[in-house]
């Protein structure tokens, strides 16, 4: 029946048959299904500004060692608060232009951490200049290569106000004494980056949806230890700015070892610059606050971790008394 040897037309159309067949199964049919994704309630599309820096991170492959994707498994937990939905996907994957697809922005490799709320983990300005600058900077352990070509050294004199400066010492530079500026693609990366932030599905997933990796360890005793889930969520959550060794980065983030705030009797400003952020020192970057980000719990844990390391000494905040300030701060 099948004589394809001798039959060169029955071999030709069963070929392209098959050939039918299988675009038609994995090409043209998921692409239809794609059509029918919709984006989430509340998703904004990406800026001129975004869509520039957008095309700068597909330009310098950051996809190569940095995902976007969020699996339900549990050591993704620490990358978002739920699993990555197509919709997530709805704005950053159009096509680039007219001769360019979308890029592939999920990625496959976790050399570098997952990016899908690098917007709520680190929105200030200044940690991203650092890290594309110089990541050993921020991160002395990271293996991210530095982008210096996204700056340039400018002499004290040809500075403008437009200019966007990078708060590092003199010895990092090839000309001491010049001031590093931010390109326009710099900027436009840092503004991509900061939209990357899941949106809020409306539904109350369970604490439980990824085995949380933030569960407090019980002691012998029965006691929970905050101190152990204060050490974990003040590495995920301050160290990239403080550092693990509470010292801070000079002209850009402060110190917490030896911080008169942190070592206060009276934790009340110290818990309130947790939830709330702060911003009042021009000589140092905005801090975000992480009022919506973490429980009484949590933060009574960094709290705690603060002031009892580094050489620090204080009394021991309580989830109570921050629960008592969330309350306060809500009512101004």
């Amino acid at each position: 029946m099948f004589d394809f040897h001798k039959n060169h037309k029955l071999l030709f159309a069963t070929a392209f048959l098959g050939f039918v067949m299988l675009s038609t199964v994995i090409a043209i049919i998921p692409a239809l299904q794609m059509q029918e994704v919709k984006p989430l309630p509340g998703m904004k599309d990406l800026n001129s500004e975004e869509l520039k820096g957008l095309r700068v991170y597909v330009s310098e492959n950051c996809m190569a060692c940095h995902t976007q994707q969020v699996r339900n498994i549990e050591m993704d937990q620490v990358w978002g608060q739920r699993p990555s939905l197509a919709s997530d996907y709805y704005y950053s994957k159009k096509r680039l232009d007219l001769w360019r697809q979308s890029p592939s922005l999920l990625g496959s490799e976790r050399t570098g951490p997952d990016l899908t709320e690098v917007g709520k983990r680190q929105p200030g300005q200044e940690w991203h200049l650092l890290h594309l600058y110089n990541p050993r900077i921020v991160v002395k352990e990271s293996i991210m290569p530095a982008y210096p070509w996204l700056f340039e050294e400018k002499s004290p004199a040809m500075v403008t106000q437009k200019d966007v400066l990078v708060p590092v010492s003199d010895d990092l530079l090839k000309n001491p004494g010049y001031k590093l500026v931010a390109k326009p693609e710099a900027m436009a990366l840092i503004a991509y980056l900061q939209s990357l932030v899941q949106i809020d599905v409306g539904q109350n997933l369970g604490s439980d949806f990824i085995p949380s990796t933030r569960k407090k360890k019980n002691q012998a005793d029965g006691q929970e230890s905050l101190d152990l889930i204060g050490v974990q969520l003040y590495a995920e959550t301050c160290a990239a700015c403080h550092q693990t060794s509470g010292e801070g980065i000079a002209g850009a983030f402060p110190p917490l070892a030896g911080s008169k705030i942190v070592n206060d009797s009276d934790a009340n400003i110290l818990v309130q610059i947790i939830l709330s952020g702060y911003d009042a020192r021009p000589e140092f970057g905005a801090m975000p606050g992480f009022a919506n980000l973490l429980t009484d719990e949590e933060i009574a844990a960094i709290a705690n971790h603060e002031r009892n390391s580094w050489g620090n000494k204080a009394p021991a905040v309580t989830p109570g008394q921050v629960a008592e300030i969330r309350k306060f701060i809500q009512k101004q």
